[in-house]
């Protein structure tokens, strides 16, 4: 989504700009599949910085603008809730706090289970509403955010479920990320909210196509960069996979830091000693399709729901293939949406931090086995973070199961596999380049190792690199 973001900007005032897509299917880490028949999101849970219409200066008026795209083009409708709860729901001590649009409610939340912190909080919520890395002693972007909040929030429990959404839905970095980084997302989900397409994310990449071939953009599918000829410190010529040239005055590469650095020849550079790694964050989700609306089973309520399963949060590459005590689970029937619609089948979708070293190399048989085995186990964990089935019209502790009509398993493999990403990192690289350079000086990064995250964080990234490095520098 950056790199179509950034085409079109580019694209708008004239310049001739092609795209580069290795796959068959555009969207990157933010696309859909098909599987007999039924459409599968990869990516979208739920777009954040979502804001009423009629609210101004906020990231989405900011990309409708400047990709002249009117609002009701994305089409998106809010969450219901999310909810963030450490403990299986019904278990002794379970902790949960509810979050909507509206800041309010999250603020009453805190107050409610964490009535010494509350003033702390408020005094952290107002910080992060003001934050400007500018401003902010000490920067932000080399700052730990723990250590900041820890300013404001005493309770380590309290902490580390303000941490856990936060974490799960945009930091390359485990345990511990930067304040700056803390407070785009934190704002994002929080300040702004949740929403989504009620078809999905295709509805954002069928506009942003729209809006790119509108403008004159070309666009070449199943055609990669191989590699990337570099003389005096500069790109001179992309060599694409079927082995042809083409050659352009300024390179946007969406494709991850590490990713990027790998097609140039580092004899070529002045400094080959990039700072890019390959991040270690990656994710297995399940998905469960339902012949019901997830309301008939009970679990009508909620979005999103951030689970862990003790009172100590563990953001970090698992030493098992996946970690099933802590994850997101999505509801894409619980939104808002207009007029009564809704999805024609209901979805579960559970994600679940993964150890990329331990799914690559198996055998075809280890493998499929392996995703089954861990789908059942996250359905299991889905079940203890949800009220009861028993509650629900269905009825019966195996009502999910009766309810499951198909489903799909995808794995740190699938996503380097369909995306490049180096080891399945959705978060890329731990290390950011906020001005987008690379070890050329016309290459520059846009989307995930840019540092802004997301389906909002991508396209604003694309607008914000194509501005800085193509438009500036020649209007």
């Amino acid at each position: 989504m950056s790199g179509l973001a950034a085409g079109i900007r580019v694209a708008h005032f004239g310049k001739r700009v092609c795209i580069f897509e290795r796959h068959n299917a555009v969207g990157g880490l933010n696309g859909f599949y098909s599987i007999g028949g039924r459409r599968f999101d990869v990516g979208l849970h739920a777009v954040t910085n979502f804001a009423p219409a009629g609210v101004r200066n906020t990231a989405l008026t900011r990309i409708l603008r400047q990709l002249r795209v009117e609002r009701e083009e994305f089409a998106l409708c809010p969450q219901k809730q999310c909810r963030i709860t450490f403990g299986p729901l019904r278990a002794p001590g379970s902790v949960s706090l509810r979050a909507t649009n509206d800041f309010s409610v999250f603020e009453g939340e805190v107050a409610r289970a964490f009535p010494g912190q509350v003033d702390g909080f408020r005094a952290l919520a107002g910080l992060m509403r003001e934050f400007s890395e500018r401003a902010f002693a000490g920067g932000g972007a080399d700052v730990s955010a723990r250590e900041v909040v820890r300013r404001y929030v005493s309770d380590p429990l309290l902490e580390d479920m303000i941490f856990c959404p936060v974490m799960y839905y945009g930091s390359a970095t485990e345990h511990d990320m930067d304040f700056g980084q803390f407070v785009l997302l934190f704002r994002a989900i929080f300040f702004e909210g949740l929403a989504r397409p009620l078809e999905g994310v295709r509805v954002i990449l069928r506009v942003l196509l729209e809006k790119y071939r509108a403008a004159g953009g070309e666009r070449r599918m199943k055609c990669g960069v191989r590699k990337i000829v570099a003389r005096g410190g500069r790109a001179v010529a992309l060599v694409l996979d079927d082995g042809s040239e083409v050659t352009a005055g300024v390179v946007l590469s969406s494709i991850g830091g590490a990713e990027t650095d790998a097609l140039i020849d580092r004899s070529a550079i002045r400094n080959p000693h990039s700072a890019f790694v390959p991040g270690r964050i990656s994710y297995v989700e399940a998905v469960s399709v339902l012949h019901c609306q997830p309301e008939a089973l009970g679990w009508g309520g909620d979005s999103i729901v951030f689970f862990n399963e003790g009172r100590r949060f563990v953001y970090a590459r698992p030493e098992a293939q996946v970690n099933v005590a802590g994850g997101t689970i999505c509801f894409p029937n619980n939104f808002d949406y207009p007029d009564g619609k809704n999805l024609s089948e209901g979805q579960v979708r559970c994600t679940c931090l993964a150890n990329y070293e331990m799914w690559r190399g198996l055998s075809r048989e280890r493998y499929r086995a392996d995703k089954a085995r861990w789908a059942a186990a996250m359905v299991e964990s889905v079940k203890r973070f949800m009220p009861a089935l028993e509650e629900g019209g269905e009825g019966g502790a195996d009502a999910l199961a009766r309810a499951t009509v198909a489903g799909d398993v995808f794995t740190p493999v699938t996503i380097e596999r369909f995306t490049g990403h180096a080891a399945g990192a959705i978060y890329g690289s731990p290390v950011k380049s906020r001005e987008g350079r690379t070890s050329l000086d016309n290459v520059y990064l846009c989307g995930t190792d840019q540092g802004l995250l997301g389906i909002t964080g991508a396209m604003l990234s694309g607008i914000a690199m194509a501005n800085q490095h193509i438009l500036q520098k020649s209007l």
